[in-house]
């Protein structure tokens, strides 16, 4: 079993910057792909963004593209989500998943394991 641990969600007015650290507890990050998903009230939850283990292949949802950025640093054993220009359809609560294929998949039932969730809230 793989214990996900999101952090960095808050409140932040629009248009200003979040970022979101997620790491597995007692595991090696670098044996898994990465993924950000969120889900808003009353919404299902949708794809944000992947990562593959190397690094090498990310992906994106068209509505965060040019705004949000994942990466991963293997060595501190963590994953980011940087999201900038924030706007107030981005408030969800946002978890982190993971994978132990090599791709970067869209879908979320492409990943094995999940976070519990970190919330972030956009005021406008």
């Amino acid at each position: 079993q793989v214990r996900l641990v999101e952090s960095g969600g808050g409140l932040v007015q629009a248009g200003g910057s979040l970022s979101l650290s997620c790491s597995p507890s007692g595991r090696t990050l670098s044996t898994y792909g990465m993924g950000w998903f969120r889900q808003a009230p009353g919404k299902e939850r949708e794809f944000v963004a992947a990562i593959s283990r190397s690094g090498g292949i990310t992906d994106y949802a068209d509505s965060v593209k040019g705004r949000f950025t994942i990466s991963r640093d293997n060595s501190k054993n963590t994953v980011y989500l940087q999201m900038n220009s924030l706007k107030s359809e981005d408030t969800a609560e946002y978890y982190c998943a993971a994978n132990s294929g090599s791709g970067a998949p869209s879908s979320s039932w492409g990943y094995r394991y999940w976070g519990r969730g970190t919330q972030v809230t956009v005021s406008s």
